[in-house]
This record gives structure tokens, C-alpha cells and sequence, in this order.
């Protein structure tokens, strides 16, 4: 499973963050475990530390009863959470997602040239991806000719940032690729990706004119299809905004794009 190891990677900095919480918030917990009595609707606690029954803790003391109770859970999400953690690192010791595709780019050429691997490796996948033609949306006569460094017409200043950005980067993108969505119809998002973690594509969406009333509602409608379509925000789609006051933030792009493209 691709992005098994950055998902794998995530939850051991999160079992860590736990562990950190937990351990360095605990102090000195009080002796023994809680035993809690209900008769009658009457509930009564109980410290237990060297017999089974314990001994009674009055109403007043319920802060010694909220702490007894915590420093039980406490200490069975840490076992837990170090149990998960060890196996998650082990794991994670020789664990590579492109195992079985290495089986096939590490034969020799002419070997390869016999043999057709299980599944496309992600080179192939990407040159074929590339090699797809597309027409894309046409410009209407007497709109501005901006050109990105790559030789490229776009419609605005922001796409020629954008592209020029991922240009820089060496990031491959398809400019206004053409996506049927289905109860829309066809759409060009401004710029479509092969996704190497999700070997499939993705698409890049800049809403550049959010304060026209106009341009806010037909984006909506275009990202509601979108979502309606499983294509969602921070899996399928990259999202960026603007209007006349809040420009187009690079830090914000080199953020997506180290999320997202990398």
C-alpha cells in the first residue's frame, strides 16, 4: 500500500506526543486503585492499596477519586500506546512501500523487456501519464497573452506564479486538463498532478476572485461537484484563494506543495 510508511510515520509522532503528555504531567500519582460501589443509586469509592475492598474515601476527597481514576487510565493508554509504538517501529526498521515495484526496476533491461511486473511501476505510470494528450480550454480573442516561464499561456498573474513555482521546482503539471465530473459536467482545473504517494491524479484549484459575488458562487459550485465527485480538500484537491485585498501568499504555496507534491 502506498503512503503505508508516511501513515505509519504519523501515527509513531503521534503515540510519542501521547507518551510525552502523559508521562510529564503525571507527577506522583497516589497509591493503589479505585473500587467504585453503586447500591441504590448511592455511589460510593473505595482506595484500594493492599486488599480487595479498600478503604471508603468520603465525598469531600473527590479530588483523591479523580486522581486514582486518572492514574488508572493514564497508566493503561500508556501501556498501550508503548506496546502500538514498539510494533509500529519495528515495523518501520525494513519496511519500504515500493518493495514488490523493486523487484522489478532491479533487474536488468533485457530481463525487464521479458517480463511484465504484477502491477505498473511508478515510472511507467508517470510516462504514461505524460504522454496523454489533452486539448485544453480554449482562450477567448483579445484576453491577455500572459506566459509562464515554461513557455505556457494561463489566464492570470496568479496561475503564472503558480506555474512558474512548480516549473522552479521541477513539479510536472498539466495545465487546464480537462476532468468530467459527473451531475457537472466538464471542468479544467488550473493545474492536474501525477501523485507518486497516491499514484493517481490531483488537481490544484485557484479561486482568484473570491470578493465577486458572481466568481465566489460558480467557484462553490465547482468545488461542491468536486466533493460530490470523491474528490476531496487535503486528498484530491489543493485549494488556493485570493481577492483584491489578500493576494496570493507564497509561503502558503511552498506549504501545499511540500504537503502535497512531495
Amino acid at each position: 500500500m502506498y503512503g503505508l510508511k508516511e501513515m505509519l510515520m504519523q501515527e509513531q509522532k503521534h503515540l510519542e506526543s501521547i507518551l510525552r503528555k502523559l508521562k510529564g504531567s503525571r507527577g506522583t500519582p497516589p497509591e493503589g486503585r479505585l473500587r467504585i460501589s453503586v447500591d441504590d443509586g448511592d455511589v460510593r469509592y473505595y482506595q484500594c492499596i493492599s486488599d480487595r475492598y479498600g478503604t471508603y474515601i468520603p465525598k469531600d476527597n473527590m479530588q483523591l477519586v479523580r486522581q486514582l481514576a486518572q492514574n488508572t487510565y493514564d497508566t493503561a493508554v500508556i501501556g498501550k500506546a508503548e506496546v502500538r509504538l514498539r510494533r509500529i517501529m519495528n515495523l518501520l526498521k525494513d519496511y519500504s512501500d515500493d518493495e514488490i515495484e523493486q523487484v522489478y526496476e532491479s533487474m536488468h533491461n533485457e530481463r525487464q523487456a521479458l517480463v511484465t511486473p504484477v502491477e505498473p511501476t511508478l515510472k511507467q505510470l508517470e510516462e504514461q501519464w505524460l504522454s496523454e494528450p489533452y486539448d485544453g480550454k480554449e482562450f477567448q480573442e483579445g484576453t491577455p497573452v500572459i506566459l509562464t516561464e515554461r513557455g505556457e499561456r494561463v489566464r492570470s498573474k496568479s496561475e503564472k506564479i503558480l506555474a512558474d513555482f512548480f516549473y522552479r521546482k521541477g513539479i510536472l503539471y498539466k495545465y487546464e486538463k480537462p476532468l468530467l465530473l459527473r451531475n457537472f459536467g466538464t471542468i479544467y482545473p488550473d493545474f492536474t498532478f501525477f501523485s507518486e504517494k497516491r499514484r493517481e491524479e490531483i488537481y490544484w484549484e485557484h479561486e482568484g476572485m473570491l470578493d465577486n459575488p458572481e466568481y465566489a458562487k460558480s467557484a462553490v459550485k465547482k468545488l461542491n461537484a468536486y466533493q460530490m465527485n470523491g474528490i476531496l480538500p487535503g486528498e484530491r484537491l489543493i485549494l488556493t484563494y485570493e481577492t483584491s485585498q489578500d493576494m496570493l501568499n507564497y509561503k502558503v504555496i511552498g506549504i501545499l506543495t511540500e504537503r502535497y507534491l512531495r
